[in-house]
């Protein structure tokens, strides 16, 4: 797909251990996918479901959360990222390990599964 933004990764977060707080992540770079209509929360976060359900993703969701939020591995190029759906978008966070090529894959089935929508991406890094 020519085009495509890139999801070039200038920071990955650390992460810290702190005592009896699990992990923490400090720093990294954030993907927001934003669609070129309004959509709810419930609307997008169905989108994201249906994408991850049709594979190649291994995911886990957190139920205890205020906004959707899923870890998801890319079972082909081997990239873990969380997807979060939050405010009207869809955020791509990257984690220490993560490779463009997950990130990049994720944003062409999104716009594949999800045709009739076009999405804006923007990249936040906090170095």
């Amino acid at each position: 797909m020519t085009g495509d933004p890139s999801f070039s990764i200038p920071a990955r977060p650390t992460r810290r251990y702190p005592h009896g707080s699990g992990v923490e992540y400090e720093g990294g770079t954030e993907f927001e996918l934003t669609p070129d209509s309004d959509y709810t929360e419930p609307e997008l976060a169905a989108v994201v479901t249906d994408i991850l359900a049709d594979g190649p993703y291994r995911y886990g969701d957190f139920h205890d959360l205020p906004m959707p939020l899923w870890l998801v591995r890319d079972e082909d190029t081997a990239d873990v990222f969380r997807v979060a759906v939050r405010d009207g978008t869809v955020r791509l966070h990257v984690l220490p390990e993560t490779e463009s090529a997950g990130l990049q894959r994720f944003y062409r089935r999104l716009c594949e599964d999800e045709a009739s929508i076009s999405w804006t991406v923007d990249r936040r890094v906090d170095a």
